[in-house]
């Protein structure tokens, strides 16, 4: 939310998130690490077990991309489309990761991929000289993936 109430813009959260990262070592770290960290957050929730009554491995994982897209959805009809195609993009590498490596060794790459990556973000930040934008509000977790769809979509003369 705004000062005036009225809730955050998709330009008031990019404009805000981009005054963080200025650095063009830090954005080129963005660029790396921030794909890979949702990549394992989104095979850590495709992990969780699920009962066969209700659903398959990556059930848990789906709700939670219903709800980050609904956030997605209520900032920007286009970016909300976009991060769907992210998400299914992701959702079926992790399918097809978990067909061939099984659960355990999936779990294990995620766990090395998003501790390295996670790495490298702090890295980032100390290079920049500030602190991740999710120290002020953890929304930016959800917003740094979409800030760097955003750049795509500007690129291919999509707006947002």
């Amino acid at each position: 939310m705004r000062e005036d109430g009225a809730m955050r813009s998709v330009n008031d959260w990019f404009g805000s998130y981009s005054a963080d990262h200025q650095n063009p070592i830090n954005r080129l770290i963005h660029w790396i690490c921030v794909p890979a960290i949702l990549w394992a957050a989104i095979a850590a929730l495709w992990l969780i077990p699920v009962s066969p009554s209700i659903g398959r491995p990556g059930f848990w994982c789906g709700l939670v991309m219903v709800g980050a897209l609904s956030f997605y959805w209520r900032l920007s009809r286009p970016l909300g489309v976009a991060m769907l195609l992210v998400f299914v993009l992701l959702g079926l590498l992790t399918e097809g990761l978990y067909r061939s490596l099984g659960a355990s060794q999936l779990l294990w790459l995620a766990i090395g991929v998003f501790v390295i990556a996670w790495i490298g973000q702090f890295v980032g930040h100390i290079i920049e000289g500030k602190r991740p934008s999710f120290f002020t509000d953890l929304a930016y977790l959800l917003i740094g993936p979409a800030w760097l769809t955003g750049k795509i979509m500007r690129r291919i003369g999509v707006a947002y």
